[in-house]
């Protein structure tokens, strides 16, 4: 029986260097939206017909997103890698865009926080569009799952 979604998901802790608070809570808050629900359905079939639930793990290794794919016993399927030169341009804008929205979640009056995090929300959606196309013939995701995997691809890039 097909159960095409993630129950575990796991970020190489030996690419990121440093996390603030704020950066901590977004990851905490992604990989638990992303488990409570998502659509992951690699394209690739399994020889033996398995067709989830998933675990994943990403990790960025010379310059490429690695998406390590395996079953629920923690078999490995397969690993897809994906290029991050288009992401870069929104990967930096992003974090701009969060730095902003957590100065002025502290100091900005409520109509200030609206205009950033609507500009926030708008970088990550047109990043989720931009995965979804990236993964398109390999993985089927969601629009929800893409913007929290993208999430996830950002804390992989802190740098400290």
């Amino acid at each position: 029986m097909a159960d095409p979604r993630i129950i575990d998901v796991t970020l190489d802790e030996r690419t990121i260097l440093w996390r603030s608070a704020d950066v901590e809570q977004e990851r905490r808050i992604a990989i638990f939206d992303l488990l409570e629900e998502n659509a992951f359905a690699p394209q690739r079939k399994a020889a033996d017909g398995y067709a989830g639930p998933y675990r994943l793990h990403l990790s960025v290794e010379e310059g490429r997103l690695a998406l390590a794919i395996r079953r629920e016993d923690g078999a490995p399927l397969e690993t897809i890698v994906l290029g991050l030169a288009q992401f870069r341009r929104p990967i930096r804008d992003y974090f701009a865009i969060c730095d902003s929205y957590y100065k002025a979640i502290r100091n900005a009056t409520p109509a200030q926080i609206e205009t950033v995090d609507m500009a926030r929300r708008g970088i990550h959606d047109e990043a989720a569009r931009l995965l979804m196309e990236r993964l398109d013939g390999k993985i089927a995701v969601d629009f929800a799952t893409a913007r929290r995997l993208f999430t996830l691809i950002c804390v992989l890039h802190i740098r400290g």
